[in-house]
């Protein structure tokens, strides 16, 4: 690898690689936000109207159906997944799926905390999906659309049956705004304005289907729900939350940003075109990778790679042969040579998934970026190895 020792001339023009709070937008200013609603009340006729345009323009650009309701909702997609947890299960046996550190929790809360006896664990290891086939949709079905951890997606909704018995309730965080998400296989989504769109962070966003706003209003789970997670009131969906009444206090700061991140959207093409930036994201990584000597997408399946968080393992047989803590320890330190290059921030991979690098390949981020990175993860594996591989 000596011949990667030199430093490539080219940097990226953004290094910003973070997968959550990811890239600001192309061309994004704090000058942006001058006509945030701030010194008012979120209450008020302007900052409801602020609410309300984004959940009107984000309806608009997913293509939502006009009778699934977006509602805005506090503490991100966690706190989305949480309301949807709390308010929804209980009626009917759940499958739950996880392949990676985010969906490991929703399963810690469903067992640990509502303790649902009637559950069926349906697991795979970073890299691979579980068994689509083995979902019984007569449960409630709890799934992420994209491991943000792990870098693998489910290909499509083909696997999710129409004429399902019980709700699929689908964290979608790192897919919205990047992926074609099928809204008809679908009963409660959850993102958050962090991901594809390069929000700020505090805020996440529910979609309810016309069959979970029913369960909402004819059924009532065993425990008490606590008012920041509350989604129905005496039998009647709380209105308010889908029409720019929030629950408890939300940034304008931050909403002034929704909207400029949508604005920004929609003049990409809208969804298709955002899928479009991060599929091209997506696709100058495959083409490093087939020439790569020590690098593969953590994905095994080409159909299952996600074009958002993009996770890739070391395969060089010198970096396999190192003890697991070593292997940690090594990609630790080439995730901060290229920070202290300035080329590439916040790169290491999630805490509990395995060593490699994860590279944001959202929409807000440029092509070109990605590019002029690739030649630099050579020289930083090269010069690390020619530094470490001695005392090995």
């Amino acid at each position: 690898m000596s011949e990667h020792l030199t430093p490539p001339t080219t940097k990226p023009r953004v290094s910003h690689f973070s997968s959550g709070p990811c890239a600001k937008r192309p061309g994004w200013s704090v000058s942006n936000l001058q006509n945030a609603c701030v010194g008012r009340s979120h209450r008020s006729e302007d900052g409801k109207a602020k609410l309300a345009e984004v959940i009107d323009r984000s309806k608009k650009i997913l293509g939502v159906p006009a009778d699934y309701r977006l509602g805005i909702v506090p503490a991100s997609d966690t706190g989305a997944v949480e309301m949807a947890l709390w308010s929804l299960l209980g009626e009917r046996p759940v499958d739950i799926l996880a392949w990676e550190s985010f969906g490991q929790e929703w399963v810690k809360d469903v067992i640990d905390e509502l303790k649902l006896p009637d559950l069926r664990l349906i697991k795979a290891p970073y890299g691979s999906l579980p068994d689509l086939d083995q979902v019984d949709f007569s449960h409630d079905v709890v799934f992420l659309w994209n491991g943000t951890t792990s870098g693998v997606r489910v290909p499509n909704g083909d696997w999710i049956k129409d004429d399902r018995e019980g709700l699929t309730i689908c964290d979608a965080t790192s897919a919205v705004f990047a992926m074609d998400v099928p809204w008809n296989k679908l009963d409660v989504v959850t993102y958050s304005w962090q991901k594809v769109l390069g929000g700020e962070a505090q805020h996440g966003i529910i979609v309810l289907s016309p069959r979970a706003v029913e369960r909402l209003e004819r059924y009532q789970p065993a425990w008490p729900i606590p008012k920041i997670f509350r989604l129905a009131q005496k039998g009647k969906l709380i209105e308010g939350i889908f029409k720019g009444d929030t629950i408890n206090t939300p940034s304008m700061l931050c909403v002034e940003d929704a909207l400029d991140g949508l604005t920004w959207a929609e003049s990409v093409g809208g969804l298709p075109g955002l899928i479009r930036r991060s599929e091209a994201n997506l696709n100058a990584i495959a083409q490093w990778v087939e020439q790569s000597t020590w690098a593969d997408f953590l994905a095994e399946k080409s159909e299952t790679r996600s074009c958002t968080s993009i996770c890739l393992k070391i395969v060089d047989s010198w970096f396999t042969n190192l003890s697991p803590e070593d292997q940690a320890k090594y990609t630790k330190k080439l995730a901060k040579l290229l920070e202290k290059q300035g080329v590439a921030y916040d790169i290491a991979p999630y805490r509990a998934a395995p060593p490699g690098l994860r590279i944001w390949g959202g929409a807000t981020v440029e092509t070109a970026d990605i590019e002029a990175l690739l030649p630099w993860l050579d020289w930083a594996y090269a010069t690390l190895k020619a530094e470490l591989a001695p005392v090995a």
